[in-house]
């Protein structure tokens, strides 16, 4: 069940993260405006409280792992809402994030 609410966890502060950099990114650069910057900062805000409530205590474990999260979920995101098509080293890349992101958080530990 930790395992799970930590996966869950970390899908909920990549989508934060992610939509909220998006969200900036379309503001500034797509001259949505205010409202689509705000939404994002606040979408960032909510991605630090997330991390924050991972099981594992240790910040930097927590930290190094969610960085192979966010690679796999950013290419997701850009294939979701900007139509990107990865390449397979595109893929290649990501799945060896996300066996990163499970040897740092879930391998057994003494």
């Amino acid at each position: 069940m930790t395992i799970i609410r930590s996966v869950v966890l970390f899908v909920l502060a990549a989508v934060a993260e992610i939509g909220g950099a998006w969200l900036v990114w379309q503001g500034v650069r797509e001259h949505r405006g205010l409202l689509w910057i705000g939404a994002g900062v606040a979408a960032l805000g909510a991605y630090g409280f997330v991390a924050t409530l991972q099981p594992d205590a240790d910040f930097g474990r927590i930290l190094a792992a969610y960085g192979g999260v966010f690679v796999a979920g950013s290419l997701g995101w850009a294939m979701a809402f900007d139509r990107f098509r990865p390449d397979r080293y595109d893929l290649a890349g990501a799945a060896i994030c996300l066996l990163g992101v499970a040897v740092i958080m879930y391998a057994p530990r003494s």
